[in-house]
Order: C-alpha cells, then sequence, then structure tokens
C-alpha cells in the first residue's frame, strides 16, 4: 500500500505544471545613466554573440565611459602652452591620457551587473574624492623624482658632462610626462620654477648648443654603388664652447629618396662619425640623406605616446648630405632569331629597354659613353605537330656587363619557352610573347637587383 501511495505521488509531482520563477526586471540605471553625487559613473555593454567573452568586453566597456567624466585640462600657463598655440597638439596630449587613464584607474567598484540572453551590462563608480587623493599622491611622487632628476642634469652641465645632463633631463622628461598640461611650481637652487616647462627648456637648451657638419655636404653619385661604398665626414661640435662634441649618438637615413644608409653612429673622441651610403634605390635624380642627433638613444628605451608627441617639436641638431645622382648608361643591343634567321624586330629587347628606362636608365649608341653593356640573345626552334598545333621553344639569355672592361656581371636565362600556333610562325610569335611575359614578371627584378645592388 505505501509502494502504491509513493508512486502515486511521484506521478502526482511529475504530470503538475511547472512554477514559473519571476524574470528579474531590467534596473533603473540601464535606462539612464545614473549620476551620483560624489561618483565618476560608467555603464559598459557587450554583445553575447557566442564567441566572445562578453563579460570582459563589458568591463572595459563599462570602464572607458567612467573614463569619460574625468576630464583632462590644459593649463595656460604649461610647456604645451608655448608651441604657438598649437592647438592640435594639445588635443592630441589630453586624447593619449585620455585613452590611458582607463588602465590606470585604481579603486572602483561594481554597483551592479544585469543580463538576458543576448547581452551584458556592468556598472562601475569611483569615488572622485579617492581618484584626486590617489592621482595627487603619484603626482607629488612624479614631482619629487623629476626634480631630482633636473638638479642632476643641471649639475652634471654645470661640469661639462653634456650628454650626461640630457640623460638626467629625459629622465626627469619622462617622470612628469603625464602632467605637462599643469603648470606644476617648484623652487630648485632657490628659484621658483614651472618644473616642466623649466625641463623642457633645458633638454631645448642643450640641443642648441650642439651643431653637426657633414662633408662633403653635396655628392656627385651613381645609382650602381655596389662598385663603391660611398662615406661622408660628419663632425660633432658644441657651438658655444668651440670644442669637439665626443661620444654622441648620431642616426643617419633618407629623408628624400630611398636607399641604403647604415642608421647608427656614435662620435670618437674628436666628434666625428663616417656616413656610409651603400645603395640608391629611389630614380629621383636628386635626394637627401639627414644625420641627426639619435635623441632616444640619449632618453633610454620604452618610449611613450607623450614622449614620442612631444619630441617631435625638438628642434634636433641636423644636417644633410645633397645626393646628385646619376643614372646608368647603358648600350643595350640585341640577336633576336626564329629558327635561325633574323627577325625583322627586336622584341625583347625593344622591352627590355622599356623597362629599364621606367626604372631611371639612360642610353647611348656609343660603347666609349656606356657604363653597362645589355646584350639579348634569343632563338626559337621548332618542337612536334599535335593535330593542328604547331609547338615552338624559345631558347635565349640576356647578359650584363661592365664597361669598358667587359666584366659580366649577371645573366638572365630564358628557358625553352613552349609557343603554340596554327603554324611555326605563330608558334614562334606566341612564344616571344611569353618570353616578354616572363622578362616582366620575373626577370626584370632579377636584372635591376643585380646592377643596382
Amino acid at each position: 500500500m505505501n509502494r502504491i501511495f509513493t508512486l502515486s505521488l511521484l506521478l502526482l509531482i511529475t504530470c503538475s505544471p511547472k512554477v514559473q520563477l519571476p524574470v528579474d526586471e531590467k534596473p533603473v540605471w540601464l535606462s539612464a545613466k545614473p549620476s551620483q553625487s560624489g561618483y565618476y559613473t560608467g555603464i559598459g555593454h557587450s554583445a553575447k554573440n557566442g564567441s566572445n567573452n562578453y563579460i570582459q568586453e563589458a568591463k572595459k566597456s563599462a570602464l572607458e565611459d567612467l573614463v569619460e567624466e574625468i576630464k583632462v585640462t590644459v593649463s595656460s600657463s604649461s610647456v604645451l602652452s608655448t608651441f604657438e598655440n598649437d592647438r592640435e597638439l594639445t588635443q592630441k596630449y589630453e586624447q593619449i591620457i585620455q585613452t590611458t587613464a582607463a588602465d590606470e584607474i585604481e579603486e572602483f567598484e561594481q554597483v551592479g551587473a544585469w543580463e538576458d540572453a543576448t547581452n551584458y551590462w556592468i556598472y562601475y563608480r569611483l569615488s572622485i574624492q579617492r581618484y584626486r587623493q590617489i592621482k595627487e599622491d603619484k603626482r607629488r611622487n612624479a614631482v619629487i623624482l623629476a626634480t631630482d632628476y633636473l638638479e642632476k642634469g643641471q649639475q652634471s652641465n654645470e661640469t661639462g658632462e653634456r650628454i650626461q645632463a640630457l640623460g638626467f633631463y629625459f629622465q626627469a622628461f619622462r617622470s612628469i610626462e603625464k602632467y605637462l598640461g599643469e603648470a606644476i611650481a617648484v623652487k630648485v637652487n632657490g628659484r621658483d620654477i614651472l618644473l616642466v616647462n623649466e625641463i623642457y627648456a633645458s633638454i631645448q637648451g642643450l640641443l642648441d648648443r650642439i651643431q653637426l657638419k657633414v662633408e662633403p655636404a653635396e655628392l656627385v653619385i651613381n645609382r650602381r654603388l655596389n662598385m663603391n661604398t660611398q662615406t661622408v665626414n660628419a663632425k660633432a661640435f658644441y657651438k658655444d664652447l668651440g670644442k669637439s662634441a665626443a661620444f654622441l649618438p648620431l642616426q643617419a637615413s633618407f629623408e628624400k629618396g630611398t636607399g641604403e644608409v647604415f642608421p647608427d653612429y656614435k662620435t670618437n673622441d674628436e666628434g666625428l662619425a663616417r656616413i656610409l651610403i651603400s645603395k640608391i634605390t629611389s630614380r629621383e635624380l636628386e635626394q637627401t640623406v639627414g644625420v641627426k642627433l639619435n635623441i632616444d638613444a640619449i632618453s633610454g628605451s620604452g618610449n611613450s605616446p607623450v614622449y614620442d608627441l612631444l619630441s617631435k617639436h625638438l628642434h634636433v641638431p641636423t644636417s644633410r648630405i645633397v645626393l646628385k645622382v646619376k643614372r646608368p648608361i647603358a648600350l643595350i643591343t640585341a640577336d633576336e632569331k626564329s629558327f635561325g634567321v633574323n627577325r625583322s624586330n627586336f622584341q625583347i629587347k625593344d622591352r627590355l629597354k622599356n623597362l629599364l628606362a621606367n626604372s631611371g636608365f639612360e642610353f647611348t649608341d656609343k660603347r666609349e659613353e656606356a657604363e653597362l653593356g645589355i646584350h639579348v640573345l634569343a632563338n626559337s626552334e621548332k618542337g612536334s605537330i599535335s593535330g593542328s598545333i604547331y609547338i615552338t621553344y624559345l631558347t635565349g639569355v640576356i647578359s650584363v656587363t661592365t664597361l669598358p672592361a667587359g666584366k659580366e656581371i649577371f645573366v638572365a636565362p630564358l628557358d625553352r619557352i613552349k609557343g603554340y600556333g596554327l603554324d611555326y610562325d605563330k608558334s614562334s610569335q606566341d612564344a616571344y610573347n611569353k618570353g616578354i611575359e616572363i622578362l616582366e614578371k620575373e626577370k626584370i627584378e632579377e636584372i635591376l637587383n643585380n646592377i643596382l645592388q
């Protein structure tokens, strides 16, 4: 009897309708962003698409929303205001600080979270008073550190250790870079100064005392530098002292045109460095290589967006080498045949000449005027006949020699290129057409790389 009662009870429970739990209603903060006195607030959202970490995305979104309420203001007495009212610079700085602020926010709290089948929301808040206290603590520590570096830089400058002084000044700048928009007043060696402005002025003041000169300042140079790497002397000296600037890091790069120049140098104890230019790749007739003080090597690694932005406004000692580029002069000849008989036109030669002209070559018919001899040798031979289709094979070679020595420096083969046609003449023409295709797509790059290396 007890077993029958138990079974009946289980059936009754199983068949009875399910009790529906009430669905939580949407919180008020989803309808309108809350405005709490004494708090910054942020609402984050992410859609559930089945492949994303929607909770982390919503948290990131909430932090960014919270940070938008924290306004970045730039003082009219700050170093940023000294750049001839460069509003664009100020706006970029504000954007950088705003963007990086989300990674540095501390002690925010989660007020709530809500989700449905396809979406997830989260609600953060941050105490304005606590945020300002944390920021002030960090600012105070940054000011102490930057002031210490500034004083060390001044001491090094007084003893003539100018590279070391620049290093200290840059360290001071990095310590305080998040507060460049503020007018931070401190006392250093009995003087009342605006800290950031003084640091920036100290850096620029030392840079202005350094001068770079290159010799020769202008070079007539051949694009074919594989025969002779060019060297230029760069000399650094202190204008106010009238003496060489030893052990300065320098950097060289193409400012106009393109090519290969060894990038990094350091002046010797006489203030000299030898700049090495090994390749010209641009077709421009006048190109420029800039040699400048490498301030990144002095300021240290780990460049920040703020440093990158402000360093572009520094006047860095620079000198320039003007390159007057001579075009390679070539004598191009050809021996193109079909089945051992001279062709009426030189199809490969003409296309090769056109490609080389587009790459900055000039041509002459006089051997004594040329520095390169380029010869095209090609011939087609009859192959088999398959039904009504005639097959021809094109074999050839493009050779490059130096003149007047006649030393071969490169050979580009055209190896049994197959052509098809309704007769042998047509199949020979098809083989030549395919040979030109191969020249355009493959061989010309090989030729140029070997001629102009």
